[in-house]
C-alpha cells in the first residue's frame, strides 16, 4: 500500500509541475485581461462607516452618509408601478417560466415507499404582456367576486408562477396580500388565516385537499378559494358557505367587457402590500406588516448590490415566495427584465428525488445565471459533491485536491484559476446548469467552510446576506468583489445600522479591536410591526426623533474595519454555563452541520449545567452504510436508537469540533438521533425543539445520559 502510494506521488508529479509552469505563464496576461487590481482594490476599500465618531453611531454606505435611498426607478414608489415600468421597458420578452409535466410514473423504493417521479419538457414561458394580461383579468375577476380595495386576500400556495401573477394582481387592485408558508400545518394555518380574517384564499389544489379542507370547519371568515390548478375539484366536500373556483374562471370573469372595463383602485406608497407571516418561538406565526414604500425601498437597496442585473439574466425560483428573500428577488428581477423559470427543491437537479433517472432536473434545462440558496441546501450539495469526491481513486482524488487547493489560494489573494475552472470544475458547475454568475445567500449563517466550497467549484461569488422579515429582507449583502468569508457585508443603501450594548453578554459598542453589540436596522425598509400585536411590535420596533422606523434583531454583530459586518451571536442562543463560559448554540450548530453523517443538528444547553448535548438528523444513506460495516442490523428507527451508532456520530462530532476550533465546553458530550427529518410536517424545528428540550431536561435528564429517549415531537 505504502509502495503504490508512493508510486501514484511521482505519477502526480509533471502535474505538479504543470500548475508552476502554467502560473507562471497565464498570469500576467490574465491579471491585466481581467482588471484583477481594480477588483482587488474595490474588496478592500472601505464600505461604509459611522456618520459620527460617537460610540454606537449607525454605520451607513459611504456612498450614501448623507440620505438613505428609498427608491431606484423615479417615479415607481409603488410596487404594481414597478410592473408597468418592467412591461413598458420589456412587454415582449419572457417573464414567467414552467416545465411541462409529461408523464408521471410511481417508482418503488427498496424500503417499499412509493415515490412519484416526474418526466419533465422544456420551459414555457409568459411574456410580459402575457403576464399583464392574467394580472388584470384575475385583478378584474376578483374585483366581480366581490373583493374590495384594501381587503385582504391569503395566499398559500407553491412556488409558481400563479403565485407571482396573484401577487402582481393584488399589488395592482390594491388588495394587501397575506402569505402563507405551504409548509405549515393544519393548526398553523387556520391561526393564519382566523386571525387575518381575509375572504379570499388563493391556493393550489394539492394544498386544498391536503390541508385546507381539514382546516376549513374551524375557519369562519373565508367565503371564496381560488386554485390555481387546471383541475376538477368536487366542490360538494366543502362547505356550501365557501365558494370554490378555478383561477382560469375568475380570470375569465375578469375578461368580460363590463369587468375588464373598470379600471384598478391602485395604491400608494402608504397602503399596506403585504402581511407576511413568519414562524414564531414557539411555532406560532406572526404577520410582519409592509406597505408598497417599505418592499420598494429594501429592494432598491438589494438591487444596487447585483451588479449588471437585467434581460440577459435567468433566475430560477424555487424557494418559499412567503420567504421575504424569494419574493424580493422575483420582484427584483422582473423590474430589470430577468426571466424567471420555476422549479422546486425536489427537480432543481438531475438527481434530485422527483426527477426519473436519465432525465434533466430544473437546472440543467434551465441553465440560470442567478439563484438563491439558503445555506442548507448549500450545506446538502457540498455534502454531496465531496462524497463523490472520496469514492474516486487515490489519483483523481488527490487531483481534485491540488486543484482545489490551489484554487482556494488563488480566491484568497482575489484572483482566479481559469484552467482549474475548466479542467476540473466544470462537471460540477454543471449540476447547477453551468451558468450560474451569482448566487444570494440568506435565511441563515453560512459556513465559511461552504461559502468557500461554492466559490470554488461553481466558479461564482456567493452574495451573503442578512436581513429579516421585519426589514423587508433588507440589511447587508456582500459585494461581489469580496470574497471573504464570514462576514455579511455593510449595511444596503437603504439602511443604517447601529450597534447596542447587550452588557450581559458582554458586548458593547465600545469593545476593541471592533465594536460589538445587538443589532438595530433604521431606515425606510423597516416594516410597519407585527399584525394585530401591538404588544410585540412595541417591544421590537421603534421611532426616533426624526421619525425613522428601527427593529432591533436579537442577533449579536460585530462590525470590521472596512464597514462590513459579522453576524457572532443571537442573544436567544447565548447560554452561561455553571462554570460562566458562554456558548453560543447557533455557533455550535453552524460548526457542525458539516459533519458527513449529519443532515441536521439542534444543540441544547442550560445555565444550572456545565456542558452541551445534542439531537440529530442523521444521513440515513452514510449512517446505515456504516452500521452494516459494524454488523448492527434493522429497522432505520432501531439504527439510530443503537448506543453504537451514537457513539459513532459522537465521535464525528468531536472530529469536526476540533477542526472548526470549539472551545471544549462547546462541544456536545451526548447525543440522539432522530429517525426521522425535521420539517413542518413532522411539527419539528430547532427553535421547537429547544422549547421541548427545557421541558425534557428537568423531568428526563437521567434517561437522555443513560437510556434511550426518542426525539419528542411538537
Amino acid at each position: 500500500m505504502k509502495l503504490r502510494l508512493e508510486v501514484c506521488t511521482i505519477l502526480l508529479l509533471p502535474v505538479y509541475l504543470l500548475i508552476s509552469v502554467y502560473s507562471m505563464l497565464v498570469f500576467i496576461p490574465w491579471y491585466f485581461l481581467t482588471n484583477a487590481k481594480k477588483k482587488k482594490a474595490m474588496a478592500k476599500r472601505l464600505k461604509a462607516k459611522p456618520i459620527s465618531d460617537k460610540p454606537g453611531s449607525p454605520y451607513r454606505s459611504v456612498t450614501h452618509l448623507d440620505s438613505l435611498a428609498n427608491i431606484n426607478i423615479p417615479g415607481a414608489d409603488t410596487l404594481d408601478k414597478l410592473f408597468d415600468h418592467a412591461l413598458a421597458k420589456f412587454g415582449k420578452k419572457d417573464c414567467l417560466g414552467t416545465r411541462e409535466i409529461l408523464s408521471e410514473e410511481n417508482e418503488m423504493q427498496p424500503n417499499g415507499k412509493v415515490f412519484k417521479k416526474l418526466i419533465l419538457g422544456n420551459y414555457r414561458w409568459l411574456s410580459y404582456e402575457e403576464v399583464n394580461q392574467k394580472v388584470s383579468r384575475l385583478g378584474s375577476g376578483l374585483t366581480a367576486l366581490g373583493l374590495t380595495p384594501k381587503s385582504t386576500v391569503v395566499i398559500f400556495c407553491e412556488t409558481r408562477a400563479e403565485w407571482m401573477v396573484a401577487a402582481l394582481a393584488c399589488f395592482k387592485y390594491n388588495f394587501p396580500l397575506v402569505t402563507l408558508y405551504a409548509t405549515l400545518g393544519e393548526e398553523a394555518v387556520t391561526y393564519g388565516l382566523n386571525e387575518c380574517g381575509a375572504s379570499y384564499l388563493i391556493t393550489s389544489a394539492e394544498l386544498l385537499e391536503s390541508k385546507l379542507k381539514a382546516a376549513l370547519p374551524q375557519v369562519s371568515c373565508l367565503k371564496h378559494i381560488i386554485y390555481v390548478d387546471n383541475k376538477t375539484i368536487n366542490k360538494s366536500e366543502y362547505p356550501e358557505n365557501v365558494e370554490i373556483h378555478s383561477m382560469q374562471t375568475v380570470e375569465e370573469l375578469g375578461a368580460k367587457p363590463e369587468n375588464s372595463s373598470i379600471p384598478p383602485s391602485r395604491p400608494v406608497p402608504t397602503d399596506l402590500a403585504l402581511v407576511m407571516y413568519t414562524s414564531g418561538s414557539t411555532g406560532r406565526p406572526k404577520g410582519v406588516m409592509m406597505q408598497h414604500k417599505n418592499l420598494i425601498a429594501g429592494m432598491t437597496g438589494q438591487c444596487e448590490r447585483i451588479p449588471g442585473l437585467g434581460p440577459k439574466d435567468t433566475y430560477i425560483g424555487y424557494l418559499p415566495l412567503a420567504h421575504v428573500l424569494e419574493l424580493t428577488a422575483e420582484i427584483s428581477c422582473i423590474t430589470y427584465g430577468c426571466r424567471i423559470g420555476y422549479s422546486s427543491p425536489l427537480t432543481l437537479s438531475d438527481q434530485s428525488s422527483k426527477i426519473k433517472k436519465g432525465s434533466k432536473g430544473d437546472c440543467t434545462v434551465l441553465k440560470p445565471t442567478l439563484m438563491a440558496a439558503v445555506p442548507e441546501i448549500m450545506d446538502r450539495i457540498y455534502k454531496n459533491v465531496m462524497s463523490k469526491v472520496q469514492e474516486m481513486n487515490y489519483i483523481q482524488r488527490t487531483l481534485f485536491k491540488i486543484g482545489y487547493d490551489y484554487k482556494l489560494e488563488q480566491i484568497k489573494r482575489g484572483y482566479d484559476a481559469p484552467l482549474c475552472n475548466m479542467l476540473l470544475f466544470k462537471k460540477v458547475k454543471a449540476l447547477l446548469g453551468g451558468n450560474v454568475r451569482m448566487m444570494l445567500s440568506g435565511g441563515a449563517p453560512l459556513s465559511p467552510q461552504t461559502q468557500r466550497f461554492m466559490n470554488i467549484c461553481f466558479c461564482c461569488p456567493v452574495g451573503q446576506g442578512y436581513g429579516l422579515t421585519e426589514t423587508c429582507g433588507a440589511g447587508t449583502i456582500t459585494e461581489v468583489a469580496d470574497y471573504s468569508t464570514g462576514r455579511v457585508g455593510a449595511p444596503l443603501i437603504c439602511c443604517e445600522i447601529r450597534l447596542r450594548d447587550w452588557q450581559e453578554g458582554g458586548y458593547t459598542n465600545r469593545d476593541k479591536p471592533n465594536p460589538r453589540g445587538e443589532i438595530i436596522i433604521g431606515g425606510p425598509n423597516v416594516s410597519m410591526g407585527y399584525f394585530k400585536n401591538e404588544e410585540k411590535t412595541t417591544e421590537d420596533f421603534s421611532i426616533d426623533e426624526n421619525g425613522q422606523r428601527w427593529f432591533c434583531t436579537g442577533d449579536i454583530g460585530e462590525f470590521h474595519p472596512d464597514g462590513c459586518l459579522q453576524i457572532i451571536d443571537r442573544k436567544k442562543d447565548l447560554v452561561k454555563l455553571q462554570a460562566g463560559e458562554y456558548v453560543s448554540l447557533g455557533k455550535v450548530e453552524a460548526a457542525l452541520k458539516n459533519c458527513p453523517l449529519i443532515d441536521n443538528i439542534c444543540a441544547y444547553a442550560k445555565s444550572d449545567q456545565s456542558y452541551v448535548i445534542s439531537f440529530v438528523v442523521p444521513n440515513q444513506k452514510k449512517l446505515t452504510a456504516l452500521a452494516e460495516q459494524k454488523g448492527i442490523s434493522g429497522t432505520w428507527v432501531d439504527i439510530c436508537n443503537n448506543p453504537a451508532m451514537e457513539a459513532e456520530i459522537l465521535q464525528e462530532i468531536k472530529e469536526v469540533a476540533d477542526k472548526m476550533k470549539l472551545e471544549r465546553f462547546e462541544i456536545p458530550i451526548k447525543v440522539r438521533l432522530s429517525p426521522e427529518p425535521w420539517t413542518p410536517e413532522t411539527g419539528s424545528n430547532s427553535v421547537w425543539l429547544k422549547y421541548i428540550m427545557a421541558i425534557y431536561w428537568s423531568t428526563k435528564l437521567p434517561l437522555f445520559l443513560g437510556t434511550n429517549l426518542k426525539v419528542p415531537h411538537a
